[in-house]
């Protein structure tokens, strides 16, 4: 099974409104996974650049809406 999500471990206590919850979640999930960080833009972002739809900063992050 793969599981991918654009937030952080830490972050999914907001996700899901109550840490609490997301810490059982994630116990459950994560016994005896392996888990990797992929960085870099997502695959669907190629289009929407190619389109003009969004375009990138210096720091690499995407501004949607924004004309290149």
């Amino acid at each position: 099974m793969t599981l991918t999500s654009n937030q952080s471990v830490g972050a999914w206590g907001e996700v899901f409104g109550d840490r609490v919850i997301a810490t059982a979640i994630l116990d459950r999930l994560l016994h005896h996974t392996v888990t990797m960080n992929i960085r870099g833009n997502p695959l669907r972002l190629k289009d929407k650049l190619k389109a003009g739809l969004v375009r990138l900063h210096e720091d690499n992050t995407s501004q949607p809406g924004r004309e290149t």
